[in-house]
């Protein structure tokens, strides 16, 4: 494992103070690993910034990649929602972002994300 990709679950635990999820977070930290916030699952998520301090934080944070839908992630996305028969694209990003990273994906729902790539790894919330 070389980090954490959260998906909108993931994110809104951190957002309410999850103490799993602050010890996740400290822990990639620590040992230097990245963190991952895929742009479908902040804008799941965040809501109002200047009260969401945590997660405002987080996609600052320098251990941070906050990645994009841009056109070859926009294509993965829609032949992985095609070969699974799902919808959620925002699910789909998080799983692409994962499984291109090796990361672990912090999610508080693990059977959407298992059902589109049952090969991540899931650490849920």
């Amino acid at each position: 494992m070389t980090g954490i990709t959260f998906d909108a679950g993931g994110l809104i635990a951190l957002d309410r103070h999850d103490r799993r999820v602050l010890a996740l977070i400290a822990r990639a930290k620590e040992n230097g690993l990245r963190t991952t916030v895929p742009a479908t699952a902040l804008a799941q998520a965040m809501r109002s910034p200047k009260k969401q301090a945590l997660l405002s934080r987080l996609i600052r944070q320098a251990g941070t990649d906050l990645v994009p839908l841009n056109g070859p992630d926009a294509t993965a996305v829609g032949l992985l929602l095609a070969r699974t028969g799902t919808s959620d694209i925002a699910d789909a990003h998080v799983a692409i972002c994962a499984s291109r990273t090796r990361q672990a994906v912090v999610t508080s729902d693990p059977d959407d994300l298992h059902r589109i790539m049952p090969e991540l790894e899931l650490v849920k919330v």
